[in-house]
């Protein structure tokens, strides 16, 4: 199978969005500090008996400085501004010991992941430990059941000191699956069915300026 390729009925691109974060809108400028309403209307019962037929494309997400950003007891210097409240704190054990991590979302992504779960079958694909990864990924799917399929540090592939996503472990079609991560090196395996995202550190000085970052449309 072939590499993932974008077509008229299926396409990733580019827009001018929020900075860091998640906005799925037309392929247009938005004005900065712009408010944008979104009109969702229900699908007839013809449309979504015919949506119900195709094969929904996979869309791969990467956790830590793609969808959040944590930091945990110890850390010196977290790249978070002091003062700063987490969205939640994570209590898991490492090692046979307590290690708290203070988790930032990034913008939006909860409507992101609320939009785009409607269009592809979502897939975590971490480099982090399974017993930290799973808990967030819980959290971020806060019981809607959108985050079900997970894989973490055992399911990569380790070359030269870095972690690499098959994602022929996620489908053997690879045309049906893209990724959203921010590392190159973890989808380098991949490239053609990679979408680039710019890292997210959780700087709460950051206001909304026109930038690109990704939008994905059915």
């Amino acid at each position: 199978p072939g590499p993932f390729r974008p077509s008229l009925g299926f396409s990733a691109c580019l827009l001018q969005s929020q900075p860091s974060g998640f906005c799925c809108v037309s392929c247009r400028q938005v004005i900065q500090y712009q408010t944008v309403r979104y009109d969702i209307l229900p699908l007839s019962r013809v449309s979504r008996e015919r949506l119900n037929q195709v094969k929904r494309k996979i869309l791969v997400l990467d956790l830590d400085e793609t969808l959040i950003h944590s930091h945990h007891d110890g850390v010196l210097r977290p790249t978070v501004r002091p003062g700063t409240p987490p969205d939640f704190i994570l209590k898991v054990v490492i090692d046979k010991h307590p290690v708290r991590f203070f988790v930032h979302k990034r913008p939006h992504v909860d409507f992101f992941l609320e939009v785009v779960s409607q269009w592809y079958e979502l897939v975590v694909f971490t480099a982090s430990m399974e017993i930290y990864g799973s808990a967030v990924a819980d959290k971020l799917d806060n019981n809607r059941s959108m985050l079900r399929r997970r894989y973490y540090r055992q399911h990569c592939t380790l070359e030269l000191g870095s972690y690499i996503k098959d994602l022929s472990v996620v489908h053997n079609d690879l045309s049906s699956i893209v990724i959203l991560d921010n590392s190159p090196g973890a989808y380098r395996s991949h490239p053609d069915n990679a979408i680039p995202i710019k890292s997210w550190f959780s700087d709460p000085g950051t206001q909304p300026s026109s930038t690109s970052s990704p939008c994905l449309m059915p």
